[in-house]
């Protein structure tokens, strides 16, 4: 992200270009795509199992908690969609090529940097529940966190090098150094603070030689940043001789950031210094040059917020691109206000998009080839009205396609990983069987009835399987009944019964997380929460990764991700999920270890009824869906009797049905989140 190797080159001179600071009352615009990738990979939180993102919501918590107690009134901005200009498109396809690198280096046990596949989902629903003002931008949000924080005069927190070029008047806190685990108290005024370094254009302008700084946009250009490549200007560091600048020290790409600033400082100004650059790379270069440092420079160029009375007053969100400002005002709502995901707006615009990477087993097949059906449904219901055809695509294939009911010819260019290379494929939009007339524009008019019933037949799950569990874990359970009938390989019994005490163990965190909350009326609720949390992974065992296990889960998360999507498009005909308690990466994988050890889930849950009890709703629920010869063994021996399946080494009939609805009946939330019995 920003200009290549200038972060490392600003760290490198501290001392030179940036000031102590004591952070306290005052407005501070985040970076919100910066903050949670830097909360999350400076924390030790897990990555090669699929992510702790009960851990990460908790320190997303004392974050705020921290801005809180310094009286900072934090205001987030998130990126949207992919530019639809496509001018950084290349850049892109680039860091997903990189991360399927890393993804296969964290799998063998190696290093590398993955983000969690729910990690946004987490981040957005935390800033939900703490009330933190924030909003999806249309596209990367790096402009609009600068456009906004000048118009309020106030300094900006992000890790993003482009923010040490724009002209910020409030100036530049990068997250390196800011220590919101550190917080200061002041001698004279009690007053609690935050240390902080601080950057200002014009204190780094004033090291080289009062530079004028609307040069700073040409530099970043020249040196390279995600819409140019320094090897576009290598015609020109290879023809130009640069002042020595009397820094021995610097790495290769940090001498020629230092001495291209002192090289532009000789300049009144970019015009000057625009010609100079030109008549180094000669005639035959001279009119693309020219374009490409001119296209560059204008993406730091500031104007009037469009965001300020979205903030204030709540105000829709104006000057939007054309592509945007035609979509329906629900959806251009959803999508500000994060209630939709950005990635609708890559399918709507492009009609492509970049699956995140996961670690899982680089050998087979991507596991987001799991949720492909309901991404299929997904692009259906986006693009029905909206349609372009889909490119490349033989004669029989069209027939073919055209021949089915409910699949129309068109669709979205998906970028995915194959083994460890980024593959694009061309997957065809499906509209729900019997259910063609769902327009866009009226989505969040169609009856609650038939908006659910897509998402149910999407799934392939009856409504009761729905019923059977609380309402918040509806999505979840109907998902994994998914899962089961999707995932390859097959995963097995314990692979599943650790899933299914993981979202147990969830929800026994999320209500035991409250000290009035529904579970403090239910003596030994507390103890066997704290039973199971003993159970993860622990930093210094996070060796021997079992990848069956992994790709399982992956492809389980895949499928809850776009259910997840696909919920929210139809205006959530299931209550949404807080992803924060559904997924425990170092608790499941240690589960399954247990379970396959001889313990069992009865076992691992007993000292109190509540616990016991839900996991039995959870479990007879998805085994009403798959049946119960599901996990039948490979010799497939018929027993007499009524049929039965192997729970953590013992034979066991599958549970009445009506006997769990009923036992689970007996539980009932209220608004209050309070349980009664």
């Amino acid at each position: 992200m920003g200009v290549q190797g200038l972060t490392s080159y600003m760290e490198e001179n501290r001392r030179l270009f940036f000031k102590d600071l004591k952070l306290s009352n005052t407005t501070l615009v985040i970076d919100g795509c910066s903050l949670y990738f830097r909360l999350y990979f400076t924390s030790g939180l897990d990555q090669q199992r699929g992510g702790d993102y009960d851990s990460f919501a908790n320190l997303i918590q004392q974050f705020f908690e921290a801005l809180s107690t310094c009286n900072i009134r934090p205001f987030v901005l998130l990126d949207g969609g992919i530019d639809y200009t496509n001018k950084k498109f290349p850049t892109l396809i680039q860091r997903a090529k990189s991360k399927i690198k890393e993804a296969d280096a964290l799998s063998r046990g190696s290093h590398g940097s993955i983000l969690p596949l729910l990690t946004r989902e987490v981040f957005k629903q935390v800033l939900y529940s703490l009330h933190v003002p924030f909003i999806q931008c249309v596209a990367e949000a790096d402009w609009e966190i600068a456009c906004l924080a000048n118009q309020w005069n106030c300094a900006v927190l992000t890790m993003d090098s482009d923010f040490y070029v724009f002209d910020l008047k409030g100036g530049y806190l990068p997250f390196g150094f800011f220590q919101w685990q550190n917080i200061g108290v002041c001698q004279k005024t009690s007053e609690r603070y935050i240390p902080a370094l601080h950057f200002s254009i014009n204190k780094f302008c004033a090291r080289f030689n009062h530079m004028n700084k609307e040069l700073l946009p040409l530099f970043a250009v020249m040196a390279g940043n995600d819409y140019t490549s320094a090897g576009s200007m290598e015609t020109f560091f290879s023809r130009v001789t640069f002042p020595q600048s009397g820094q021995p020290a610097y790495s290769r790409t940090q001498a020629r950031i230092d001495n291209l600033l002192h090289w532009l400082s000789q300049f009144t100004g970019p015009e000057q210094a625009m010609d100079a650059v030109l008549q180094v790379v000669g005639d035959s270069a001279r009119d693309i040059t020219r374009a490409l440092l001119s296209a560059g420079m204008q993406e730091y160029k500031l104007s009037h917020s469009n965001l300020e009375r979205y903030f204030t007053h709540g105000a829709a969100v104006t000057n939007l691109p054309e592509p945007v400002r035609a979509l329906p005002d629900w959806l251009r709502a959803g999508l500000s206000s994060g209630r939709l995901p950005s990635f609708i707006l890559d399918v709507l615009v492009l009609q492509r998009t970049i699956l995140i990477v996961q670690v899982e087993n680089c050998r087979l097949p991507s596991s987001h080839a799991a949720s492909l059906p309901i991404r299929q449904v997904l692009y259906g219901l986006l693009l029905d009205g909206h349609r372009k055809p889909l490119q490349g695509r033989g004669s029989k294939q069209r027939k073919a396609a055209s021949a089915n009911e409910g699949s129309p010819l068109y669709g979205v260019q998906e970028f995915d990983r194959q083994s460890l290379d980024l593959s694009g494929s061309h997957v065809q939009a499906v509209l729900p069987r019997g259910l063609q007339q769902l327009p866009l524009e009226k989505m969040n008019e169609v009856p609650l009835p038939v908006r659910l019933q897509v998402l149910l037949e999407t799934l392939g799950v009856d409504e009761s399987i729905a019923t059977a569990v609380l309402p918040h874990l509806s999505l979840p359970v109907c998902v994994t009944c998914y899962w089961l009938s999707s995932c390859k390989p097959k995963p097995d019994l314990q692979m599943v019964q650790a899933l299914l005490l993981g979202i147990v163990y969830g929800e026994l965190c999320r209500l035991g997380g409250n000290q009035r909350g529904p579970a403090a009326g239910y003596p030994g609720v507390g103890a066997v929460c704290d039973r199971l949390g003993r159970l993860r992974v622990r930093a210094g065992e996070r060796k021997g990764l079992d990848l069956d296990v992994t790709h399982a889960y992956s492809q389980w998360q895949s499928c809850l991700w776009m259910s997840f999507y696909l919920n929210q498009l139809l205006c959530c005909p299931l209550p949404e999920p807080e992803c924060t308690w559904l997924y425990s990466g170092t608790f499941t994988h240690r589960a399954v270890k247990e379970i396959k050890g001889g313990s069992t889930p009865e076992a691992l849950l007993a000292g109190a009824p509540f616990p016991t009890q839900l996991y039995s709703a959870i479990q007879g629920a998805v085994w009403r869906s798959v049946g119960a010869g599901f996990f039948a063994s490979s010799s497939g021996r018929k027993r007499r009797g009524r049929r039965q399946y192997n729970v953590g080494g013992a034979t066991q009939r599958p549970p009445p049905t009506q006997g769990v609805v009923n036992r689970f009946a007996l539980l009932t939330f209220d608004d209050d989140n309070s349980v009664e019995v």
